[in-house]
């Protein structure tokens, strides 16, 4: 009854075209990745420190730096994260494998003996005796899905998306984790340069220290000069242990990112006193720059490919399935195994349509598009938090850059006022206390301005992160 039903029109045309049901995948019009303001030159690419020039592959050869070269490739190497990312490749590839093997002809073989005895009433011969006996049965087919409504064909372009998808977030562990290397690099340089200051402002009040001890011996100083200069020196040194930790910590973070144990950290960088520096501004692109390089904004149009084309997959349904097959088989007593009149086989095809579960292919259509709509505000949340990140961290680096300027004005003008206080001092012509508060002041500009410079090379690997550089090479 359905069938009359079914226009032969329509039947002729799926069977002579094998039409490809469900949308085709396009980036949407009104994706934020195609506004003018998303992909052109970016708000705080203006100041100083930043080039318009496409930002390199391998940023971080920026820094010239060959130990930094050689800890990114051990961390690309031996990364624990980029195996796991590695393995879901390799799984996607595997789906893939097959979602492509429905294209191909299936195979099919069976063998059944036994010992079995046959129905009377089943073989139409009621009060029959029919004995037991070994039997047999053996059968081998092949049957070939035609992809009527191209199921098969998006099932198979959903898989390569997914594919594709699972090698962007390769991608982006990788830019993760180049950054994080790098972080932990300069994190452990910088604090040994933080421990060189301390150290250095250390030695620098221990020597006032003993100048006041001599004074005193030399009847020009009095005692409550002494124990104020060694409380100065005591508050230096208790800077020494968390700056010491901080460095330690950056080593064993250097070691697990490069898959080595924190006993095993590297030794040299243990000995770095000095961060490398850039020498050059910071080259940026534009925004349609970043949104082709950064991982996870492809990972998510990826992802809005993969659900749009499971939409196709979902509508398949509503359409009948035929599958061609051809099989040959041989049933009987096992004592006349393979005799000619064992023998049987069939050949044609085989149309199936079901027509009373409409109602939940429709669902699962539904189901599809509610996810496609939910990739495609992921895709357009990727393209925001790209941007954000970007703007962000271009904002930051500059401000920190004035910041610092104003801090190394601050440490000379610090340093020329502890000399001075030091040379009246001597001349007798102002009292220790003054001394005192003016090398106190140097030593706390001195470590601020350390902890500034710090800071800019976090800020310099942050904006390199959101810049989303270093998956290409």
């Amino acid at each position: 009854m359905m069938l009359r039903r079914v226009s032969p029109a329509l039947l002729l045309a799926l069977l002579a075209g094998c039409t490809t049901v469900g949308p085709s995948y396009q980036r949407p019009a009104a994706a934020i990745a195609e506004r003018p303001s998303a992909t052109g030159a970016f708000v705080g690419g203006n100041a100083a420190p930043f080039t318009p020039a496409p930002l390199p592959d391998r940023w971080w050869k920026l820094y010239s730096d060959p130990v930094l070269d050689r800890l990114i490739k051990d961390a690309v190497a031996h990364n624990t994260d980029l195996r796991v990312a590695s393995a879901n490749i390799a799984r996607a590839s595997a789906a893939l494998d097959l979602a492509e093997d429905a294209r191909r002809p299936q195979t099919q073989i069976e063998a059944a003996p036994g010992y079995a005895q046959r129905s009377a009433e089943e073989e139409m011969l009621p009060g029959a005796a029919l004995p037991p006996a070994f039997v047999y049965s053996a059968r081998a087919g092949i049957s070939y899905q035609v992809d009527l409504a191209g199921q098969i064909k998006r099932a198979v372009e959903a898989a390569n998306a997914d594919v594709a998808a699972t090698q962007a977030a390769y991608d982006a562990t990788k830019v993760t984790v180049v950054a994080d290397t790098t972080r932990a690099y300069l994190d452990a340089c910088a604090a040994g340069r933080e421990v060189g200051v301390a150290r250095r402002a250390l030695a620098l009040q221990s020597r006032m220290t003993g100048m006041t001890q001599r004074l005193i011996r030399a009847g020009r100083g009095i005692s409550l000069d002494a124990i104020r200069s060694r409380a100065q020196e005591e508050q230096v040194r208790a800077t020494l242990p968390t700056l010491l930790g901080a460095r330690q910590v950056a080593l064993f973070r250097l070691a697990t990112l490069t898959g080595h144990p924190p006993a095993e950290f590297d030794r040299t960088v243990a000995a770095c006193a000095q961060e490398p520096h850039l020498d050059r501004a910071i080259p940026i692109g534009d925004g349609a720059a970043l949104l082709r390089r950064r991982p996870d904004v492809r990972r998510a149009e990826l992802e809005l490919h993969a659900a749009t084309a499971r939409i196709g997959v979902a509508e398949a349904d509503l359409y009948p399935r035929i599958t061609l097959g051809a099989s040959a088989g041989s049933v009987g007593l096992l004592r006349n195994a393979l005799d000619s009149d064992t023998y049987k086989f069939s050949l044609g095809p085989l149309i199936s349509w079901q027509f009373s579960n409409r109602a939940r292919v429709r669902a699962r259509i539904a189901s599809a598009q509610a996810e496609a709509d939910a990739a495609y505000a992921r895709f357009d949340g990727a393209v925001l938090g790209a941007l954000r990140e970007t703007e962000s961290a271009l904002t930051i680096y500059a401000r920190d850059l004035d910041r610092r300027a104003a801090l190394g004005a601050a440490r000379d003008q610090a340093a020329r006022a502890a000399s001075d206080a030091e040379r009246l001092f001597r001349a007798g012509r102002t009292g220790f206390l003054s001394v005192l508060d003016a090398q106190r002041t140097l030593i706390g500009t001195e470590q601020t301005l350390a902890a500034a410079d710090s800071r800019l090379a976090a800020d310099q690997v942050q904006l390199f992160l959101a810049l989303g550089g270093g998956w290409q090479a």
